[in-house]
């Protein structure tokens, strides 16, 4: 059964396994992190977590649903291998966010410490993305989003990640305090630079920008 979902993904284990280590540490991030400090983030986990707050929807159901739409605006220029590494990367998100949300958060709440909650989030986010993003993959919709922008404008994909970012967390201003909003800002520039030093400090970038889409070297 193993083999057959590694051959179906075009992935090894390794790669299976940084995956789903990445969307882990990411959903443990979301639960006892950013939700009990009300600290948001940019992108399609921002909107998530928007459409939570507001409306109540369950992030599990909810983030898939958003991903699928920024995979089929990106498809022709991603390539069929990487979506179906963001796929794979999005069912496990969805998988440990119900996991851990039915847990409850672990970790001391850190509303009270906004700067600090700001800085864990970051680091939650940023390295379970960045794992993520090593496979060749990406972790969700916005990291969809963000490497087709990346490959039209020529911006570095931390650049990316935050022009994303911005844009969603400016929506959350209609439920989330401005003076609040500003350390969400600063949880987006950590786990947009923590993404950038995972690209960056790859021997071989995880993927290249072609023609027929964005693949994984060898």
């Amino acid at each position: 059964m193993l083999s057959h979902l590694l051959r179906k993904f075009e992935i090894t284990k390794s790669d299976l396994v940084r995956i789903v280590l990445g969307c882990a540490i990411m959903a443990f991030g979301v639960i006892n992190v950013h939700e009990p400090a009300h600290i948001t983030e940019g992108g399609v986990l921002g909107l998530g977590l928007f459409m939570k707050t507001v409306w109540g929807w369950n992030l599990a159901y909810v983030s898939p649903i958003l991903d699928g739409i920024c995979y089929l605006l990106g498809f022709s220029m991603l390539g069929k291998p990487f979506l179906k590494k963001a796929s794979l990367a999005t069912i496990f998100f969805a998988i440990f966010y119900y996991i851990f949300d039915q847990m409850g958060p672990v970790l001391p709440n850190l509303y009270a410490y906004p700067f600090w909650a700001a800085i864990a989030g970051g680091i939650f986010i940023g390295c379970g993305c960045g794992i993520v993003v090593t496979v060749g993959g990406c972790a969700g919709g916005d990291d969809a989003l963000a490497l087709v922008i990346s490959k039209k404008t020529r911006w570095p994909i931390s650049r990316a990640y935050l022009f994303t970012d911005f844009t969603v967390l400016a929506l959350s201003l209609s439920y989330i305090p401005f003076t609040r909003l500003i350390f969400s800002f600063l949880t987006t520039v950590v786990s947009s630079f923590l993404i950038g030093q995972f690209e960056l400090n790859m021997k071989v970038p995880a993927w290249k920008v072609s023609e027929s889409g964005i693949e994984k070297n060898a």
